[in-house]
């Protein structure tokens, strides 16, 4: 299936092209949303409420940044951290010697969609494991500080300090 033909006929109003999008890509966004939140009924949340963003932006799409199927797996992974972040899963403050210094999760959404995804994924492997380890558990599993803390049974503040530490690395390898 061509997901960015079905984005373009739903910005167009397509109500098939949305439910044969939703058909062809409800299995892996559902497990996006799982992976994040951990709980089905959160998950199916998540996956609802992304896939009402899908059908209100398709017309946003921009295949020359991106694959389809990148897109769509951000918008559900945005709404599942919504969730998250509604249920008060993490409180991240603007104190940067607690390591919670603001990121654009729209910024490294777009980098790893377009052609800049294999230079992220050269620098991420260009890190050490810790650093990696604790970015891709932050970012792409929605895991917080204290939760990747506990996981890898480590400090919370190096856990924080190694995440801080890697994310200027990698800024400094995409620039």
């Amino acid at each position: 299936m061509d997901s960015a033909a079905q984005l373009a006929a739903i910005a167009g109003g397509d109500r098939a092209a949305l439910r044969a999008l939703y058909d062809a890509e409800a299995p892996r966004l559902f497990g996006i949303a799982l992976a994040l939140l951990r709980d089905r009924d959160r998950a199916a949340d998540a996956l609802h409420d992304g896939f009402l963003n899908i059908a209100r932006r398709a017309g946003q799409f921009d295949a020359s940044r991106g694959a389809a199927s990148a897109w769509t797996g951000a918008v559900v992974r945005h709404a599942a951290l919504d969730i998250a972040r509604r249920q008060g899963r993490e409180i991240p403050t603007d104190d940067p010697a607690l390591g919670d210094i603001p990121v654009e999760a729209e910024a490294l959404t777009q980098v790893a969609a377009a052609d800049d995804g294999r230079r992220l994924r050269d620098c991420l492997l260009a890190l050490e494991e810790s650093r990696r380890r604790g970015i891709l558990l932050a970012f792409v599993h929605g895991l917080s500080h204290a939760q990747i803390a506990a996981k890898l049974e480590l400090p919370l503040g190096t856990v924080k300090a190694w995440i801080r530490r890697g994310l200027a690395q990698l800024r400094g390898c995409l620039t």
